[in-house]
């Protein structure tokens, strides 16, 4: 985040807060992971099955802490922060061992306390650390994330940017009715309440229709219009971007005044106490993307998740700090970016849908000069709702995935009412995923050349039970390759 994002005020508020925490850490060592994802991509489902498996003892054998045997306990403890929501573990564990249903998403921020007792790996460490460590993980809507790009812009530029991109691809028909309002207002004439809110109320739809299924596009900010919360109807959620003549100063009193007037308020009311309080205190990251929905969408979805995705990367700037950035400036010095719902390909997929996750990131990594500052990605499934098999069809053997559809899902003429189990061939990911980046208007695009994928939702499995009656941690893909890149070096 760059120094223009924030006044000198900020900074020194962020400087004094950064050195509260690292005076506390001296005494009790912790470390704030925060965790964000992009429309549906699974960041309850992720929390609640990391620290169920944490606290279970689940099999993770490349989190070497584990594997080792250097974790003696896990244990949730009171959070430090006491003016945010906990993260409800136990509702949401509830929800799917038990009751087997996915939990509701995240709709504002909220946090839990993991401690891990460990012993160190070294006789060094062994003599100076307490070994024991504090996981403040830190649970926030991706919508929030991509509106701090907007510290950096004013209304004018707000502006400007969102009508361009309300104008390209499927965006063109959903922005009508918004960009028909804005067309017929005079940006100089006297501001009318009603008429900005019926305009504001046209934005938020497009915005909302954009963010639909059938679409899931996900550069959408800003992001409280979609999740408004207790904000809902305040002058601060109630403006839309305006056309305006480029440099034109607006005249007091009228529509454009009122609307960069609300722009402002926003950013102050909003965005700037998230980037203070929360996002500006993280260590560590992880950004969860529903690749294969965007996938399935076609190239305008996936090409829109790339420029979300690149916007989100700017906002982190990861590297490593000097002792006295680390003391009154946090960095965060590693983000790792995860294709979730692994477990609705067969394994035989994976490396294609991390190769495509890469290719996601590596437009902004290289942008930024960020290549090797710790970025990774990986392909993963928090819950594992299915198995693999193999089954005989027109003489080919083909690579399955099995599991119990969620109750509604269809597969052509087949309707599941969440009970019956089935087997379904998802489809290939292209080797090259060059296809899926490509312009539609090229002439070597073929939307023949696309892959056909089926995708559905499978309920979350039944755990198996111990002799004792104890339910068995919740089984995952590469969720432990995850916990070692975040969390590994700070257990060593």
């Amino acid at each position: 985040m760059t120094p223009s994002l924030t006044s000198f005020a900020d900074e020194t508020r962020i400087a004094l807060d950064n050195l509260s925490d690292r005076a506390s850490n001296l005494l009790h060592p912790a470390i704030r992971l925060g965790v964000t994802g992009l429309s549906r991509a699974g960041k309850t489902v992720f929390i609640s099955s990391l620290v169920h498996n944490l606290l279970n003892g689940g099999r993770l054998p490349l989190f070497e802490p584990m594997q080792s045997g250097r974790v003696s306990r896990v244990t949730l403890e009171a959070q430090p922060d006491d003016a945010v929501p906990r993260f409800q573990y136990e509702d949401h564990i509830h929800a799917l061992v038990r009751d087997r249903l996915w939990p509701d998403s995240t709709r504002a921020i909220s946090e839990l306390r993991l401690v891990i007792e460990y012993r160190s790996a070294s006789g060094w460490g062994r003599m100076f650390s307490r070994g024991k460590l504090a996981i403040d993980i830190v649970d926030y809507p991706g919508e929030w994330l991509l509106d701090l790009p907007l510290l950096g812009q004013d209304y004018a530029t707000f502006s400007a940017k969102t009508i361009e991109l309300a104008r390209t691809g499927i965006r063109t028909a959903l922005s009508q009715q918004w960009l028909a309002l804005a067309a017929r207002l005079d940006p100089d004439a006297p501001a009318d309440e009603a008429e900005v809110r019926q305009l504001s109320s046209a934005f938020a739809d497009y915005l909302k229709a954009c963010k639909a299924d059938e679409r899931s596009l996900s550069t959408l900010p800003p992001g409280r219009f979609l999740m408004p919360g207790d904000l809902e109807g305040s002058p601060a959620l109630t403006f839309a971007p305006l056309p305006l003549t480029p440099n034109a100063r607006a005249v007091r009193g009228s529509l454009q005044a009122m609307m960069e007037r609300r722009f402002e308020a926003y950013k102050s009311v909003v965005v700037k106490p998230f980037f203070r309080e929360h996002f500006a205190r993280l260590d560590r990251q992880i950004v969860l993307i529903d690749a294969l929905q965007a996938i399935n969408r076609g190239p305008e979805a996936v090409r829109d998740l790339e420029t979300a995705l690149g916007e989100v990367l700017a906002c982190f700037r990861p590297g490593a700090s000097s002792l006295l950035q680390s003391l009154v400036g946090r960095r965060i010095d590693k983000v790792l970016v995860a294709a979730t719902k692994a477990d609705h390909l067969h394994h035989e997929s994976h490396a294609a849908l991390q190769a495509i996750t890469r290719r996601l990131v590596d437009g902004a990594v290289t942008r930024m000069g960020m290549a090797g500052a710790g970025i990774e990605v990986l392909a993963l499934a928090s819950v594992r709702a299915t198995r693999e098999a193999n089954i005989r069809q027109d003489g080919q053997v083909l690579p399955v995935v099995a599991g119990t559809p969620m109750a509604g899902e269809t597969i052509g003429e087949e309707h599941f009412d969440g009970n019956r189990k089935t087997a379904i061939f998802p489809g290939d990911l292209p080797e090259d995923a060059g296809i899926l980046f490509a312009d539609p208007k090229a002439s070597t695009y073929d939307p023949k050349d696309l892959p056909d994928l089926n995708i559905i939702r499978f309920r979350p499995p039944a755990l198996e039970e111990t002799a004792q009656g104890a339910r068995l941690s919740i089984p995952h893909i590469r969720l432990d390759r995850a916990l070692q890149f975040l969390l590994g070096d700070r257990l060593a």
